[in-house]
């Protein structure tokens, strides 16, 4: 099983839970492709009541109809939202969210003869979710530092976005442990855990298995495969034949294939492809 809490997320845990008393409102975002298992458990303890925003980063990689449906799913319990936050696309969405916030706090603050602020908002999330790239698109500026690699945020960051919102960055968060193995698959091959942690091709079969599992075309016309029910086993070798994954002697390169395969689904490359659907038993998404 796939583990990977380092003392930087346990630390930033702890700063998470005190900062809460200093935020009007949660940003939490997670994968669009893994709605569900880029959700961090533990963060909803912590939050509790917390007036919140779910962004759905990366929809540009997932299915466009799942998207939507996620997005009808989760607007059932609270204000959500789909972004691109490398091209910018659902931003002015976002935007126009942050902007009611701030109306309606701004008038419970006058009706207590406070004068109206800056709302304080905290982004949080799972590593690599772009919670970091969203903040730039916000901004309008590259103010963050961003990178492919999860564990780019380390410290707490106070930003201001404009007159009325400033946004506090935070490190990505995992949790101590999965308990699901498909979860913890699910955020490697997504990228939210380092990939020095897991097994690339022990990864690169599930990743088969659960593309299959939901439309094996999407492998069989990128890499011009044909294949019925063989295990994920039989398949990628498959694919190292046609990307060109062979050593010396005619033996597949698995480990160099399972990379590949793995980098072409992390950059859309397959298609748009969504790895969880809303109201599925196993796969279903708790907001509150």
């Amino acid at each position: 099983m796939i583990q990977w809490y380092p003392g930087h997320m346990a630390k930033a845990k702890r700063i998470l839970k005190k900062d809460l008393s200093l935020v009007d409102l949660v940003i939490e975002t997670i994968d669009a492709r893994i709605p569900k298992s880029s959700k961090n458990p533990d963060l909803n303890e912590i939050i509790k009541n917390q007036n919140k925003i779910v962004v759905l980063n990366k929809m540009d990689l997932a299915d466009d109809n799942l998207n939507k449906n996620w997005i009808e799913h989760i607007n059932k319990e609270t204000d959500a939202v789909l972004i691109n936050s490398i091209t910018g696309e659902g931003a002015s969405r976002l935007k126009s969210l942050l902007n009611n916030k701030y109306d309606i706090i701004s008038k419970k603050l006058s009706q207590k003869g406070r004068k109206a602020r800056q709302i304080r908002a905290m982004i949080i999330g799972v590593p690599n979710v772009g919670k970091s790239a969203l903040i730039n698109i916000l901004a309008g500026s590259k103010i963050v530092t961003i990178g492919d690699k999860p564990g780019i945020t380390r410290g707490r960051q106070w930003i201001n976005i404009d007159k009325k919102v400033k946004l506090l960055d935070t490190p990505g968060i995992l949790w101590p442990k999965f308990s699901d193995e498909d979860t913890a698959y699910k955020l490697a091959v997504t990228g939210a855990v380092d990939n020095d942690i897991f097994d690339f091709e022990l990864a690169s079969y599930k990743l088969i298995k659960f593309i299959r599992d939901i439309n094996a075309d999407f492998l069989k016309e990128f890499y011009n495969i044909d294949f019925g029910q063989e295990h994920p086993y039989d398949i990628l070798p498959m694919i190292a034949k046609k990307r060109g994954c062979i050593m010396s002697g005619g033996k597949v390169d698995r480990n160099r294939a399972s990379q590949l395969l793995i980098n072409d689904f992390r950059r859309g490359k397959l298609g748009k492809i969504t790895l969880e659907k809303p109201g599925d038993d196993s796969d279903d998404l708790s907001v509150s």
